[in-house]
């Protein structure tokens, strides 16, 4: 289990570099779900429903790094509450932990959190 957190967290931020803090890769979203679901051993419903969410998520953060400043900040914060709010609707509670702490390493790794 925790080899398997650790692939995902570098999965999700995979080829980041703290000088690049606040750049538009920064923002970039982009996982490989496979690694995700398996992770997280989502079921076929689930990963579908995950996708969609995890798709919305990371078109909202792209509009967060095409904003400037303060609104840029609460458009993350937004991004983040709405995913967040989602996913614990679709995953179990040990699911869920799970992509929280994988969530708050990549934001944190990105410079975001």
């Amino acid at each position: 289990m925790v080899a398997a957190m650790m692939t995902m967290t570098m999965s999700f931020a995979e080829n980041e570099n703290n000088s690049a803090v606040k750049s538009v890769e920064a923002y970039n979203m982009n996982i490989n779900m496979r690694k995700l679901a398996v992770t997280l051993g989502l079921n076929y419903d689930q990963m579908e429903a995950v996708e969609d969410i995890h798709r919305q998520f990371s078109n909202e953060m792209m509009m967060a790094a095409a904003a400037e400043g303060e609104e840029r900040d609460t458009l993350v914060d937004n991004a983040v509450k709405k995913d967040i709010r989602y996913m614990h609707y679709v995953l179990n509670d040990k699911q869920y932990h799970t992509y929280l702490m994988l969530l708050n390493a990549t934001l944190q790794n990105r410079g975001l959190k």
